[in-house]
This record gives C-alpha cells, structure tokens and sequence, in this order.
C-alpha cells in the first residue's frame, strides 16, 4: 500500500513524493519520524528513500564521495570491510548510510553501533554486542570478582555470616557502573551517530540498562543465595527493589547531568549514606546484619523503595526528550 491521502496510516510503504521530500528535507518532522522508523524493517522503501538521496543535488554527491571513500577501504582491507553495508538488527537503531554492493551502486540502511563487531557473528550475538557495551569491559570482570570473591570471602576465609550483609549492602549500586559505561558520550564511541537515530536516545538506554540488568541481578542474587544467612536478617533477594530504584534515580538523574555524572552521584550518596554507617563497627556478622536490615527488611521498607522506583520511572519518562540531545562533555 501507498501513503494515502489521509497521511500515514498503519499499512502504508514510502512513495516516490514522500521520498523525494525527505531526501530535500522539507518533509514534515512527524512524517520523516515515520518513514525513518519503517525503513528500518521494510528494504524496498529503505532502497526507494536511497535512490532518492542519491538523486539529490547536495546528497548525491555527498554519497558518491563516502561511497568512494568506502571501495577504497575495501580495496585496502579485504577482509575487514563488507562490500554493501546493508540494515543490522543490532539492537542501537539504524542511520541512512552509503551502500558499495558490488556492481549495484545503491544505498540502504545500516545500523548505528556495528562498528567493532566481529566478522561472522550470528545475529542474536551482534545483538548482544550492541546492546551492551559495558558488558564487554572491566565491569563485568569486576562484577565476576565481586560475586566469586564474596563466596570465597565466605566460606575460605571463615567469615562465614559476615560477608552477606556486605554484599546485600553493596548489590545496589553495582549495576550503577554498568549503567553509566553504557551509553554516553565518554562510553560509546559511536554515541553521535546512535543519538541521531529514531532508536536512539531514551529507547538504547533502556535496552543497555537492562542488559547490564539481565548480567547483574541474576550474579549477585545467586552468589547471596548461596552465602551463609545471618540470623534475622532479609533474603538474598532483598536488595533488589532499591537495586532497580537506585538504576532508574541514575537514569533519571543522568537526564539532567549527564548518566556519567548521575551514576556517580546516586553511587556515591548511597555508598556515605548507607554502605559507609552499616560497617562502620566492622563485620561482625549479627552486628552487621543489624545495621543493614533496616535499609532492606519489611514490607514497608520494599514498598517505599518500589514507590521510590516508580517516582523515578516517571520522572525519567517526563525526561526522555533530553537524551535526543548530545551530552555535553
């Protein structure tokens, strides 16, 4: 189906007119919205829009030099170049590129984030690559070291009871790092390119979040779960609900600072305000225990920390036209 008359319905594909309105960038915001978001999964109308760049009098030549540019590149590493640049379901959103497939000349759409991906990686695993940058640095190794080394604090050393509460304490603002090296203009080299995307912004950072999330959450549960309990104190899952409210206070906060900064700010207030009095008089277990419950244990305490994430979810949902902009280093 074409675009009708009425404007964009559900079922509608790129025409010739709305094309050539983008390529000339009169065409409406909400309209090239639209046609930017479709063409990341329909092929024939990204090649439409392509042959409409190409055809413009400031694009065309534009393209031909990156294609250029691009064959040169080819012709000099073989095997690390790809001849068409072609759309990626990568999970960072995608950007109107030049394409040098062979004997073709055309231009479709490539996927912002794909540089640095390994040749010959499935699709579910340029996904994943995608998604998370953090997931690839000293965070995750340090996140490893944390959960093995509470294990082994445990139960090599003898402190047996003692390291729970340390680690229930701490388990908040460990996904705080993964957050924050993420997304980001000091994080993703590619964070201009990812920002200017219809996928970009708000909707990477969540993805990525949650993929720091999807690591975290299930280490530092399991490594709690098997450490020995401490009389009276809450379960392994406990920190979860401030874990989530402390990510999505950065998240917030990062709308209006930066995530870097906002990360740093919620871990820091958080390690003085809390961390730093439940072990000041030093693990002795039940003590320390004692010290750390109240932050933790009872329903009214969980209920405050899941109130306190669905402020924060709001307050990030009032926020998400700030991270369309670029950061400020």
């Amino acid at each position: 189906m074409r675009r009708g008359r009425s404007g964009l319905g559900p079922d509608w594909h790129v025409d010739g007119e709305l094309a050539a309105r983008y390529a000339a960038g009169t065409a409406a915001e909400s309209e090239a919205w639209s046609l930017e978001k479709h063409v990341e999964a329909c092929g024939a109308c990204a090649a439409v829009v392509s042959s409409a760049v190409r055809a413009g009098p400031e694009t065309g030549p534009l393209l031909a030099g990156i294609r250029a540019a691009v064959l040169e590149r080819a012709v000099q590493e073989p095997r690390e170049s790809v001849g068409s640049w072609a759309y990626a379901d990568n999970g960072t959103g995608p950007a109107i590129g030049a394409s040098t497939g062979a004997g073709t000349g055309t231009t479709t759409v490539t996927g912002a984030g794909t540089t640095g991906v390994p040749p010959r990686l499935s699709r579910a695993a340029r996904v994943v690559w995608a998604a998370g940058p953090a997931l690839r640095g000293a965070w995750l190794v340090a996140l490893v070291v944390v959960a093995l080394g509470a294990v082994a604090l445990s139960y090599g050393a003898g402190l047996g009871a003692s390291v729970r509460p340390l680690l229930l304490v701490t388990a908040p603002v460990l996904p705080l790092a993964g957050v924050a090296l993420s997304y980001g203009l000091h994080a993703d080299p590619l964070y201009e390119i990812a920002t200017s995307t219809p996928s970009g912004g708000l909707r990477l950072l969540l993805t990525r979040a949650a993929a720091v999330l999807a690591v975290s959450v299930p280490a530092l549960t399991l490594a709690g779960a098997v450490l020995p309990v401490a009389a009276g104190g809450p379960g392994a899952a406990a920190w979860l609900l401030p874990g989530l409210a402390l990510t999505l206070a950065a998240l917030a906060l990062g709308s209006f600072v930066g995530g870097r900064r906002g990360a740093a700010a919620v871990g820091a207030a958080w390690l003085a305000f809390v961390v730093a009095p439940a072990a000041a008089g030093g693990p002795a277990g039940a003590a320390l225990m004692a010290r750390a419950s109240p932050y933790f244990a009872g329903p009214a305490v969980q209920s405050g920390w899941a109130a306190g994430a669905v402020a924060c979810a709001l307050l990030l949902a009032a926020r998400r036209r700030s991270f369309d902009h670029l950061e400020t280093p």
